[in-house]
């Protein structure tokens, strides 16, 4: 019974140990994020929509 017991005891902290180390590596991980492109992406998209102004004045005539 005692063995069984002590064998329970060694394995809750063999699992402990290892959830203590990995959850302090994690902690440890340096995160890096990608920088912003500085480009304001609307600008260019609201030119190219844009209708020259040499096509709009030939339907008029």
């Amino acid at each position: 019974m005692y063995t069984v017991l002590m064998i329970s005891v060694i394995i809750v902290i063999i699992v402990l140990v290892l959830s203590v180390v990995t959850t302090s590596k994690a902690y440890q991980f340096k995160h890096t994020v990608d920088p912003v492109d500085s480009v304001d992406q609307n600008s260019s998209d609201s030119e190219a929509s844009k209708v020259p102004e040499d096509e709009t004045e030939g339907e008029k005539n």
